[in-house]
């Protein structure tokens, strides 16, 4: 307004810029207030009367129809910046529940679970969402750190279903499965029983690949079963390579296609070695050229770098190489082995999400959401 004036008092009488002073209220209902816009449409009323008066503009009918066009557009942008304060608030307060429910279907990490050390670089390809097709888990049991990392087939919120039940069947079993064949076994059963609780749901028909770990506390190595998922890396001091998987198993929901049984890998996994689970959404970014994003030669370029840095790293690599910059989910679990007997007051800090006390094994997550139990359908 201040410019359209001097403007409109500067330039000759012929050039008139007084008519701008119209779009005022129209841009105060962008982001104003109410009182606000109104404030400005009056403003802007006054100046372009006392424009007028300046140039001894007859009332009628040039200054009474440009003063008629200025109200009317005032009282637009009133009714714009009511309709849009009223969205606002409906939208801060679904945030607000999206947020939280988005947090219990996947927690974040704590930061070390007794003789290991987690880091996690997760990213939904959905934008301004947390939550994808992609899913994880950690949980202390009795004598270990069970892990979950796995991606549902497909994207959007067919996907997320899919996780979240997986993500509750892991939770609800975790404690009691004695190894991981069983605990695999209860991600299929728990798919099924939810597909046969909701029939409407697409989530019987999708399937996921998932790693599951187990890292004892007595023994230096990891264990590790593969249904279907990509294998991890595995670092060595300055050496990188994948864990191979002599017979992995089929995808979650696809295991009743063959008969077969799990198998589970036992590898090294001393104090100072690093695990890297990740998820196709990583090792199937392409360049410009279309090749594949080289994570295991870049795993060596960063061997020696601090295992906080390592998603971001991971993430700004990523972002850079892709073509389209991250248009997959993408999740990664750095596991760290800590050196030293798991003891000490802070080598349970399990607080946080994703955890359970040592002492607790026959409890549970207090929230979970996932497939019904024999009564009813989940809680």
């Amino acid at each position: 307004m201040v410019v359209t004036v001097a403007t409109d008092l500067l330039t000759p009488e012929r050039e008139r810029f007084d008519r701008l002073l119209v779009v005022a209220p129209a841009l105060a209902a962008v982001t104003w207030s109410v009182r606000g816009t109104v404030v400005i449409g009056m403003i802007a009323m006054v100046l372009r009367g006392l424009l007028g008066v300046s140039r001894n503009e007859p009332f009628a009918p040039d200054l009474l129809a440009n003063e008629v066009v200025l109200a009317t557009v005032t009282a637009a942008a009133v009714w714009v910046s009511r309709v849009r304060l009223r969205y606002e608030r409906d939208l801060r307060e679904v945030t607000a529940v999206a947020e939280v429910v988005q947090r219990v279907v996947l927690r974040p990490l704590p930061p070390r679970l007794g003789p290991v050390r987690l880091h996690l670089l997760y990213v939904a390809a959905a934008a301004k969402a947390r939550i994808g097709g992609d899913f994880y888990e950690a949980v202390r049991v009795p004598g270990a750190v069970r892990l979950m990392l796995g991606d549902v087939q497909g994207k959007g919120l067919g996907a997320v279903e899919t996780a979240s039940v997986l993500l509750g069947s892991f939770r609800a079993t975790v404690n009691d499965a004695p190894d991981l064949p069983t605990l695999a076994d209860r991600l299929e059963e728990g798919l099924s029983r939810f597909g046969a609780w909701d029939p409407a749901s697409d989530a019987a028909e999708r399937f996921a690949t998932v790693v599951l770990a187990e890292i004892p506390d007595d023994a230096d190595v990891i264990r590790l079963l593969s249904c279907g998922h990509p294998a991890p890396l595995l670092q060595h001091g300055g050496r990188v390579h994948p864990v191979e998987f002599t017979d992995p198993s089929l995808p979650v929901n696809l295991a009743g296609l063959v008969d077969a049984r799990h198998r589970v890998e036992e590898v090294p996994f001393a104090p100072g070695d690093r695990l890297l689970l990740f998820t196709d959404g990583v090792s199937e970014t392409r360049d410009p050229d279309g090749a594949f994003y080289p994570l295991e030669e870049r795993m060596r370029r960063w061997a020696t770098e601090p295992g906080e840095r390592l998603p971001a790293l991971l993430h700004g690599d990523l972002s850079a190489y892709g073509a389209d910059g991250l248009d997959d989910d993408v999740a990664a679990m750095l596991v760290e082995r800590l050196p030293g007997p798991d003891s000490g007051p802070d080598s349970d800090s399990d607080s946080g999400s994703g955890s359970d006390s040592g002492s607790d094994s026959g409890s549970g997550p207090a929230l979970a959401l996932g497939p019904p139990g024999p009564s009813g359908p989940p809680v």
